[in-house]
């Protein structure tokens, strides 16, 4: 089997990837590049991380920066901010559905785990994940945050996602934690959503590692 993981800097995601690693012959590594809402530090941690995981998967690893950055610039310069992300994350598996059509993939990778953030509420979850009909696997849905600290120490990603880097600015101060579909849709028509996905999926650059 063949699958696209969204993989971030951060702690929960190379976890993620890993486990379901064991299950797939091949994974497609997308990275949101949030520039210029983050730095060039939060790119160097996912390489580093990206260069960690293919020393410990059995699978092929194919490697994806995708510029996030210019739809996050449109959407919070048209539409209504507290739905930044939840928007942000329908945005980035419309990219990973294109790129698993186009490469033939079966599933998403994910690294939710319910309730940790704003995000990943179980109405939010259910709205993000409607902006899509390829299924999307959540090894850590049921993940405390120490449980996933705790692989990730033991596979060694853990010091590399906590490594220095700036956060996201185009978070919100008060996210939505109870997006309704029908208020998100209404957003998502102040901009072109199929345009931007076009953009930066012509524009994907390959990372070698």
């Amino acid at each position: 089997m063949k699958f696209v993981a969204l993989m971030s800097s951060g702690i929960d995601s190379p976890v993620a990837t890993y486990l379901l690693s064991k299950k797939a012959d091949e994974l497609i590594l997308l990275h949101a590049d949030n520039r210029p809402f983050t730095d060039d530090r939060e790119i160097e941690k996912f390489i580093t991380l990206a260069k960690h995981l293919k020393t410990l998967v059995p699978s092929k690893l194919t490697t994806l920066l995708l510029s996030h950055g210019q739809s996050l610039e449109c959407y919070k310069m048209h539409c209504n901010n507290k739905y930044t992300c939840v928007v942000c994350k329908r945005m980035m598996l419309r990219y990973a559905e294109a790129i698993a059509q186009k490469e033939h993939a079966e599933a998403i990778v994910m690294g939710d785990s319910l309730g940790q953030v704003a995000s990943q509420t179980l109405q939010n979850l259910r709205v993000v994940e409607q902006a899509v009909s390829i299924p999307i696997l959540r090894p850590l849905i049921g993940f405390d945050k120490e449980d996933t600290i705790k692989i990730a120490k033991q596979i060694g990603t853990f010091d590399l996602s906590i490594a220095k880097a700036d956060g996201c600015a185009a978070v919100p101060i008060k996210p939505s934690t109870q997006a309704r579909l029908e208020h998100i849709l209404a957003e998502e028509q102040k901009i072109n959503i199929a345009e931007l996905v076009q953009n930066v999926i012509s524009q994907a650059k390959v990372v070698t590692l």
